[in-house]
């Protein structure tokens, strides 16, 4: 039943707004407490009514009884006397009921009950209860008066229902106003704390319209405050994320176009030399075309693989697992030395245990040492050096000039006498973004004498306890 019940107030409020449901619930928690309110404040007060009303009734019939008014039966001087101030008395003696004149045939004669009996053999010091006379609430007070007497007292209560009558009203207008005051609050709280709310929102609609990452005004400096800041936050990584991938676009589109339109020219020279026999190709000629379409489709298959690389502009989303650096470095080696045969590569690497991808982390050092061997004279020698987690890469070629340093790994950037040898300029692009992947920084030196070292840094992987 409770919960046939919260699905139906879940569906109910689900098709409120939010601002509509925080004043609902506003109200409902105001109403909840002002009924709890008025219900105690009603109790309370009419306890105090019948509490002060039988203490006072309990005084007088005791300064009755103290009169002697329960020796004999009721003398009418002391019944008009208390009949004066609305108390009717009678006396009850040895379970009998003895009453005034004035009295004997009103209905105060049948109030005779166990309780004032226990008060007349002396069981109980006094008593008090309420019953109904003719549709009127009376309270009715026995006290002992004398030896298997009591005097009954009975006093209309029909004040006093008047007056809870009256509280009851002020209660209900009263809580109905705070009920409706709180619903109103709720609202104008609501609508005004929602409006930044809104604002996101409307932001949200209006980047899904038109694209537009536009930055909202941030005011205040609550939570709403953070949440609109945290919102802008993401609005500009966005925006970078979005330029950043233009930007490879274009670049990407730049680098592609040269081969393919040497590749496209190369083909095009072989389809006319098929069709048209005047054009015949000689040996020399048709090698040195195949030589420059095996270049440019080895350039074409460097620039795919490393756009693909770069194109994963995420964290390492492959369980990192822990191997020695210094066996990622020594494949690197091997492979290069297969293509790299003009010159000598000196290793010397110390065990260095990290956390990480060992295909990205090879791609990155063979990216290192292709670099090497491209910019080393003939015969010239590439040195690669592991300690302590500090790899270092160091050529003898003619380095990198002053204005070309700071833009070394960018993503395409070629210097001007790079622009002439074959490479994508992404090369150095994946070691950086290896580099970070893994917690590590890249950097490079280049001496005015000439030379070049580059430093690759990595965390060492945390010690697992056994």
């Amino acid at each position: 039943m409770i919960q046939h019940g919260h699905r139906v107030l879940q569906k109910l409020t689900g098709r409120m707004s939010l601002a509509l449901r925080v004043a609902v619930l506003t109200t409902a928690a105001v109403a909840v407490t002002l009924s709890v309110v008025s219900g105690v404040v009603f109790v309370t007060v009419r306890a105090e009514f019948e509490s002060s009303m039988d203490d006072s009734m309990i005084r007088r019939a005791n300064a009755a009884a103290s009169k002697g008014l329960g020796e004999s039966l009721l003398s009418s001087q002391s019944a008009t006397a208390l009949a004066y101030i609305g108390i009717q008395p009678f006396v009850v003696e040895s379970g009998q009921l003895f009453a005034s004149a004035d009295n004997a045939s009103t209905e105060y004669a049948k109030l005779k009950g166990y309780r004032e009996l226990e008060v007349s053999t002396g069981q109980r010091d006094h008593s008090a209860r309420t019953v109904t006379i003719q549709g009127i609430p009376h309270r009715v007070v026995a006290v002992p008066a004398g030896a298997g007497r009591a005097l009954v007292i009975v006093q209309s209560m029909e004040s006093n229902r008047d007056a809870l009558e009256r509280l009851k009203i002020i209660l209900l207008l009263a809580s109905t106003a705070g009920v409706a005051l709180a619903g109103l609050a709720g609202w104008a709280v609501a609508t005004n704390g929602l409006r930044p709310v809104r604002r996101l929102t409307e932001a949200t609609e209006r980047v899904a319209r038109t694209s537009e990452l536009t930055p909202i005004d941030v005011t205040g400096r609550d939570e709403l405050a953070r949440l609109t800041t945290s919102f802008n936050a993401m609005l500009l990584a966005l925006d970078a994320s979005q330029e950043r991938q233009r930007q490879l676009v274009a670049d990407a589109g730049h680098e592609l176009r040269t081969p393919l339109t040497s590749l496209r020219t190369n083909i095009e020279l072989i389809g006319q030399a098929a069709d048209n026999a005047e054009r015949h190709l000689s040996e020399e000629q048709r090698h040195e075309i195949m030589d420059d379409v095996r270049a440019q489709l080895e350039e074409l298959t460097t620039l795919v693989g490393d756009l693909v690389e770069l194109a994963r502009d995420e964290p390492m989303h492959r369980d990192p697992e822990p191997l020695d650096f210094a066996d990622v470095v020594r494949q690197a080696v091997d492979r290069v030395r297969l293509r790299a045969q003009d010159v000598r590569i000196d290793v010397d690497l110390s065990p260095w245990m990290v956390m990480g991808e060992p295909q990205l982390l090879e791609r990155a050092v063979t990216n290192l040492l292709d670099n090497a061997a491209k910019w080393s004279p003939p015969q010239g020698e590439i040195r690669v050096r592991l300690r302590d987690g500090v790899l270092t890469v160091s050529d003898d070629g003619a380095g990198i000039t002053p204005e070309d340093l700071p833009y070394i790994f960018d993503r395409f950037y070629r210097s001007s006498e790079a622009r002439t040898l074959p490479g994508s300029g992404l090369g150095l692009s994946i070691v950086k973004r290896a580099a970070e992947r893994h917690g590590g920084t890249v950097e490079v030196e280049s001496p005015p004498g000439g030379g070049t070292t580059f430093r690759l840094v990595l965390p060492e992987a945390p010690v697992q306890s056994v």
